[in-house]
């Protein structure tokens, strides 16, 4: 065989052998990043940590707030954490669901109801509907609650409001709550308008920015120390921490934590589109980019040059502007963002060609948590006109968020 020859095969079988070891390689460094929490390197969610809290449940009778996002995350798949616990010996009673319910398939707003969990038999009772907050009924013989659900750190995204009506629950009934911590994808930052007490309601129970910063745990610390529980109440509350977690590193969830959340951009976009939800734009309900576009059949089509067309789907059963074709901006390649964006509600609302269909005023100013940023794009304000209207309630938010981070 000619030199050529023989030297080409020999450098393919050692280029073939190079590839060989840097993939098994590869796989052994993975592995071992990810021995306790395989889905993000280095960071231990608080299910996880089962040698931390599992002594605070064995030998109880304990009830869930829980969702499809409660996981513990193994070597090469995720566990729920019902189906974990019972296979610990852990007795479980019942799980409360929060909007969306248990497995995470209902609609935004739609009423989620009591029921069985066909793959556990165990009872799920609703938080999301009539009955938001656990009853004293529905607690006895339970020893402790155990509350693990994704949050993304926006005032108007529920689960904060469910935590707070379960920490009241609990300490009026006197039973402990132990809560998983998990990273805050958007907690890297705070902004937003602060919401106004005469506004409060299941889209904001406290008078917070609209980004606020923290994860659920550090969230639920200040809720007890901060005395915002009926009647000076506090409650018997245990985080279990996160492990090596730093809120300014991104933090990729690998379970959406709701049907209209599918992916990072939709995670960082929506606390800027979601003020799109208190206006008839859509925000991409209706297709598979939920929250990384937005339009209506009423914008400017000379000014907004791609458009859409929402249809009933996963998550959306009755997407607003359904069956129409809607003008708007594709914001699917956006980067993560650092700030809450009003750009593109200044965009939509100054390109409406009626004005008097763009606001849900009621549900707008629930979303806004006070009836001046309405006030302020009507005026047309420009964004950092608007802005600076923020910045004293950031600060004084800012001073008191500092006493409760831990991370």
């Amino acid at each position: 065989m000619p030199f050529f020859l023989r030297f080409k095969n020999t450098l393919l079988c050692f280029s073939l052998v190079l590839v060989a070891c840097a993939q098994k390689s590869k796989k052994q460094v993975s592995i071992e990043k990810t021995e306790e929490q395989p889905t993000h390197e280095a960071v231990v969610v608080g299910a996880n940590r089962t040698a931390a809290y599992l002594p605070l449940l064995q030998n109880k009778t304990v009830a869930l707030v829980a969702n499809q996002t409660s996981t513990i995350f193994t070597a090469s798949e995720h566990t729920h954490l019902v189906d974990s616990l019972r296979s610990l010996g852990i007795t479980i009673k019942l799980v409360f669901a929060p909007e969306h319910g248990f497995r995470g398939k209902a609609d935004a707003g739609e009423l989620v109801k009591d029921g069985t969990d066909t793959q556990t038999g165990l009872p799920i009772v609703s938080l999301y509907g009539k009955n938001k907050k656990p009853k004293a009924e529905q607690l006895e013989g339970v020893d402790v609650v155990v509350f693990d659900i994704q949050d993304v750190g926006v005032r108007f995204y529920t689960y904060i409001a469910t935590l707070q009506l379960a920490m009241e629950a609990c300490a009026e009934a006197k039973i402990p709550i132990v809560l998983l911590d998990r990273p805050n994808p958007n907690a890297h930052y705070v902004d937003g308008p602060t919401m106004q007490a005469e506004h409060s309601s299941f889209l904001g129970m406290q008078e917070i920015p609209l980004v606020y910063g923290m994860t659920i745990g550090e969230y639920a610390h200040m809720i007890n120390d901060e005395g915002w529980l009926e009647n000076g109440l506090k409650a018997d509350l245990t985080v279990i921490p996160l492990k090596h977690y730093t809120r300014d590193v991104p933090y990729s969830l690998p379970i959406r934590p709701s049907p209209n959340l599918p992916n990072d951009t939709a995670i960082t976009l929506y606390p800027s589109l979601g003020l799109f939800e208190g206006t008839n734009i859509n925000a991409g309900r209706g297709t598979e980019l939920q929250f990384q576009r937005y339009g209506a059949s009423f914008l400017d089509s000379t000014v907004f040059k791609f458009k859409y067309l929402p249809q009933p789907n996963f998550g959306s059963k009755y997407p607003k502007e359904e069956g129409k074709i809607c003008y708007g901006d594709d914001l699917s390649e956006h980067g993560r963002m650092g700030s809450v964006s009003l750009k593109w509600l200044i965009k939509a609302y100054q390109n409406c060609t009626d004005k008097s269909r763009f606001f849900k005023t009621e549900s707008f100013t629930k979303h806004a948590g006070t009836e001046k940023l309405q006030q302020q794009l009507e005026a047309g304000l420009s964004e950092a006109e608007i802005k600076a209207t923020w910045q004293a309630d950031l600060e004084a938010f800012k001073k008191i968020r500092k006493k409760h981070l831990r991370y």
